[in-house]
């Protein structure tokens, strides 16, 4: 029979051992990284690097897309520029405190809107220079960063704490000069100028709407209002010959919408998912694509939060990502910024993301 000191002794060594296994697991959650959110890389000496956010994540996920960013930002060594519609990321916030503290100039351009948000005031009273759009009917909608002058960070998500952690979304990551100097110039037109919307004088351009890249992606870059780019879109899509998949939060171009109607009639299969609460809204071109049927098939999202993505994979070639919606208002008044890119094995990527999305509003369709 066992003594009742015995007993206790047993009790405390399993209560010790539960212990360390519970510690023990918590540290291998901390060093494992969703392989959604970090660089699915093909080839590890691509110049490009594509990341997705995992709504309902916590923030101390070690993949956390803001945590990749602020690994980004610690390595800036002279300059960062930062381009965003809306930050209230804490982690984000801390890191550019943090590069600033250290000597890096960092210089921030916002939209009006949240020009009050805490992280907004929290740069400022550090020292760090904001500059807003002060616009009405017209949003400075990009969301990048330019390290040092060589790289950038783009894509749909703002650099919140919804879209980092809730929000569908995709980061792009390029170490290139010649696109960094695209992004430059054009935050150097809204911080040094305080030229929002269109080009300072129409002699001015970006320098490299067109890039090859060491590894043989060609990267086509531009700027909404002035580069024309819903056209360029829709130019993309008449070429397109087998299938065109997107995912876009908000879809009220009438141009693109008969781009689409128009390759459909041609027998390009085309599948596509809308954000849920935007499909509802006035003028979203979700109806009409619906109404025409085979072969559009056209879905509501299913994340709880928002489904934020803009892009396209056309052909499983080329793939149409960046800030821009599907509107006019995007096209023609906004700032904005897009990628077209010109690789299988990045399409491929985006591809994986599109049929994630897909199934969660295929499975979503069948709950209702």
């Amino acid at each position: 029979m066992v003594s009742f000191g015995n007993r206790l002794s047993i009790l405390r060594i399993a209560l010790l051992a539960n212990i360390v296994c519970l510690l023990t697991l918590l540290g291998c959650q901390e060093s494992v990284q969703n392989p959604r959110q970090t660089s699915e890389l093909l080839n590890s000496d691509s110049p490009i690097r594509v990341y997705f956010t995992q709504p309902g994540s916590s923030p101390y996920d070690s993949g956390n897309v803001a945590r990749v960013i602020a690994d980004y930002i610690s390595k800036a060594q002279h300059s960062l520029d930062v381009c965003a519609h809306e930050l209230d990321s804490e982690i984000i916030t801390q890191a550019l405190l943090q590069a600033h503290r250290r000597g890096v100039r960092v210089r921030v351009v916002t939209e009006t809107t949240y020009i009050k948000e805490n992280s907004i005031r929290a740069l400022q009273e550090a020292g760090i220079p904001v500059v807003h759009d002060q616009r009405d009917g017209a949003l400075m909608h990009n969301k990048f960063i330019v390290f040092d002058k060589e790289a950038v960070w783009t894509g749909s998500m703002n650099f919140t704490h919804n879209c980092t952690l809730q929000n569908d979304n995709h980061g792009i990551y390029i170490a290139d000069p010649r696109i960094a100097e695209n992004y430059s110039t054009k935050f150097r037109w809204m911080f040094e100028q305080r030229q929002f919307g269109m080009a300072p004088n129409p002699a001015e351009r970006i320098p490299n709407s067109k890039v090859l890249l060491k590894d043989g992606t060609l990267v086509e870059n531009y700027f909404a209002p002035h580069d024309r780019v819903a056209e360029r879109i829709q130019a993309l899509i008449r070429q397109s010959s087998k299938s065109i998949h997107f995912l876009i939060f908000s879809f009220t171009h009438r141009g693109i919408a008969d781009a689409l109607i128009e390759r459909a009639k041609n027998g390009v299969a085309i599948t596509g998912v809308f954000e849920r609460r935007q499909a509802v809204a006035n003028h979203s071109m979700y109806w009409l694509l619906a109404s025409v049927g085979n072969p559009i098939r056209v879905y509501l999202d299913g994340n709880k939060y928002n489904m934020h993505h803009k892009l396209a994979i056309l052909d499983g070639q080329i793939t149409i990502a960046g800030s821009l919606n599907w509107s006019v208002s995007a096209d023609k008044d906004n700032d904005e910024n897009v990628l077209i890119l010109h690789s299988q094995q990045l399409a491929e990527q985006f591809e994986r993301e599109f049929r994630r999305v897909l199934e969660q509003a295929r499975a979503q369709l069948k709950i209702n």
